[in-house]
């Protein structure tokens, strides 16, 4: 599944669960497991967009919180850069770590939240040089105005509070912030989901702008097609904690293997009245993700299913050049 011999991140049969506890008398007891991320490996190339789709719930912010080690995996290989660090956490290995919090960003979903109401910008740009040590003190103020002036925003907005700034505008600080220490990956968790159509465009724009002049990397993560279909170099499909298919955008979006993708892409709106297109309503409900289905996960909600997916769980494998998909029928749709 590589696209080069060496990626900047390596994920390799990462697990993630969290346990559900019901409450006694006097004592909680755990009753289950959310399958949050299940036993899922990806790479990302360097300079690399990768998307990163399902619908809510099948663990897309949880396996970038857990490449991040902001949630620390059950089980599994993180490798970014050639370090480990499953093993670089576990051993506390303060050099390590720190290459690894310089390499990796994320910027989040919601910019009203993300960002701390009683700072100024020019406090929320600084305190990565605060905390890495990285800039020194003397050049922190031409190093915030210079990354204001890369996302478009101008120097006098860094005496600003985030309450005196549009949505996208907080969106832009919140890119802004992730560049400070000059990052190789970027985690995007959905960055456009609350912001208005045509400043959706300007973000999006400005991510890609970024990835070219700066060598960025992305995990770009949404449930939004149409914007991954436009900044993504390849795509990676969620559901229930599993990837079900991974495949370039263009390939992904002409000619899907899954079943599941194919759903997903029939929900994309078309802005052509005339255009028609048969729309796949799958049955029933996203089962619970602390007790999936036997066998493919997809198989209650599938069309095609048989007797086979209620079995036995398809491997994600390659049934075109670069094409993996979790599915026995796979080859049908080819």
């Amino acid at each position: 599944m590589e696209e080069s011999s060496q990626p900047l991140l390596a994920i390799k049969n990462l697990v993630k669960h969290f346990p559900v506890y019901t409450r006694g008398i006097i004592l909680k007891k755990q009753c289950g497991v959310v399958h949050a991320v299940d036993d899922v490996s990806i790479t990302i190339g360097r300079g690399e967009n990768l998307g990163l789709v399902g619908e809510s719930g099948c663990g897309k912010t949880t396996l970038g919180k857990t490449l991040m080690y902001l949630e620390e995996p059950d089980s599994g290989e993180i490798i970014y850069d050639d370090i480990n660090m499953v093993k670089a956490f576990g051993s506390n290995d303060k050099e390590k770590i720190r290459r690894i919090r310089y390499g990796i960003q994320m910027v989040f979903q919601n910019p009203y939240t993300s960002l701390d109401p009683r700072m100024t910008v020019y406090d929320i740009l600084s305190e990565p040089f605060v905390i890495h040590k990285n800039v020194d003190k003397k050049e922190w103020k031409n190093r915030v105005y210079d990354l204001l002036k890369m996302v478009n925003l101008e120097e006098y907005h860094a005496e600003r509070y985030p309450h005196e700034f549009s949505g996208g505008q907080r969106q832009r600080i919140a890119i802004a912030r992730a560049l400070a220490v000059d990052p190789r990956l970027i985690v995007a968790d959905e960055p456009v989901s609350s912001l208005d159509v045509s400043i959706r465009a300007q973000i999006l724009n400005l991510l890609t702008d970024l990835q070219r002049e700066k060598g960025l990397s992305y995990l770009y993560i949404s449930h939004d097609l149409s914007s991954v279909r436009q900044i993504t170099n390849r795509v990676a499909v969620m559901y229930l904690g599993k990837i079900f298919e991974l495949a370039k955008t263009d390939e992904l979006f002409t000619k899907p293997l899954n079943p599941y993708t194919q759903a997903l892409l029939s929900a994309i709106p078309v802005p052509d009245p005339e255009h028609q297109r048969t729309r796949i309503i799958l049955p029933g409900e996203v089962p619970s993700a602390t007790n999936p289905p036997s066998g493919c996960r997809f198989h209650p909600r599938c069309l095609y299913a048989s007797e086979l997916c209620s079995r036995e769980e398809p491997p994600l494998r390659e049934i075109a050049p670069k094409h993996f998909v979790a599915c026995h029928y796979g080859e049908k749709f080819l």
